[in-house]
């Protein structure tokens, strides 16, 4: 009995220091000089609230603004913004401690992402703009319309995430399940993050799609690599650990006055009740449902995702700044 209590002690300590020397051997990747989808599209960084953005820009028009999942980057939109960017301005970025951004210490919280959004659009001085996104992603232009951001006059949420205290991604597999319940346990939750491989990131990513072949090799490399960036784990974890932050911004969704579209995957992680739920939180909102279409659907449904953000575009007029209050 002793022998097992001093095995089990000794793999208790020992697996932390050994996914601490696994981490410490990780390579940083350096920050690509141009996107491997559009070689075309400069990347830029832009400061807000002292923390460095990675974002794009292309196309003429009215100002698009695209905003990623959890746990990916702006090139989540690689198969929308060159055909987007024929008919709008089109901005995307990276979320801070995402993709090429920094990784600041912070809580990472609906409102820390909501702050850093609204400070862009101030900086980059962005006005009539259509706010659009996944997941968390899409849970931000709500946020943002609730608080009566008069740069903000249409917002898109593409499979927001603000349902099941913010658990939702434990529907996507087996692994995701695991990560995300031991996220909350101190240094387990972080051993477990540390030991990420490939194929855990890999498994749980293609949970969002209604078939794994819709996430190319190079996407998920990619999103790989900017996993090993000192730090993200821990801005991932800090995601995870206030995730409950994203249904608690609910509450202000009946705030909202602007144009408002709903456009859900049949086969995303939200439940249809959860779908429901929001739907009816938002006054006048519009909600389609989109066939074939996982979590990720710019990735599932590229062609979709498109038409549906020119026809919503085109339905409603701009609004004037002192109409959004």
């Amino acid at each position: 009995m002793s022998n097992i209590l001093f095995i089990l002690i000794a793999a208790g300590v020992g697996l932390p220091v050994i996914s601490l020397a696994v981490e410490a051997l990780r390579r940083s990747p350096s920050p690509p000089s141009q996107l491997r989808w559009a070689p075309d599209i400069p990347i830029q960084y832009v400061e807000v609230n002292g923390i460095r953005l990675r974002y794009i820009k292309t196309g003429q028009g009215p100002a698009l603004v695209l905003l990623h999942t959890l746990r990916t980057q702006l090139d989540l939109f690689e198969k929308v913004v060159p055909k987007l960017a024929g008919d709008f301005t089109v901005y995307a970025l990276d979320l801070p401690g995402h993709g090429y951004s920094d990784i600041p210490d912070a809580k990472y919280d609906a409102a820390f992402f909501a702050d850093a959004v609204e400070g862009c659009l101030e900086v980059l001085d962005l006005n009539d703009v259509m706010l659009a996104g996944v997941s968390i992603g899409g849970a931000l232009p709500l946020i943002v319309a609730a608080r009566h951001n008069p740069r903000v006059t249409r917002a898109v949420a593409i499979n927001p995430y603000d349902y099941a205290q913010g658990r939702g991604m434990a529907r996507s597999s087996p692994l995701a399940r695991l990560v995300v319940a031991t996220a909350d346990i101190p240094v387990l939750g972080e051993t477990v993050m540390r030991l990420r491989s490939f194929f855990i990131m890999k498994n749980v990513l293609e949970g969002g799609v209604s078939n794994p072949r819709h996430i190319s090799p190079p996407l998920l490399k990619e999103m790989y690599l900017t996993g090993n960036r000192k730090g993200h784990y821990r801005a991932f974890i800090s995601l995870l650990r206030n995730s409950e932050s994203w249904q608690l911004a609910t509450k202000d969704y009946a705030h909202i006055r602007i144009p408002v579209l709903f456009l859900w995957g049949n086969q995303d992680w939200a439940r249809p009740d959860e779908r429901e739920h929001d739907r009816q939180l938002v006054p006048g909102a519009d909600m389609v449902t989109v066939e074939d279409a996982g979590h990720f659907m710019p990735l599932d449904r590229p062609d979709e995702v498109i038409r549906h953000l020119h026809e919503f575009y085109r339905r409603y007029p701009a609004l004037s700044p002192a109409d959004n209050h």
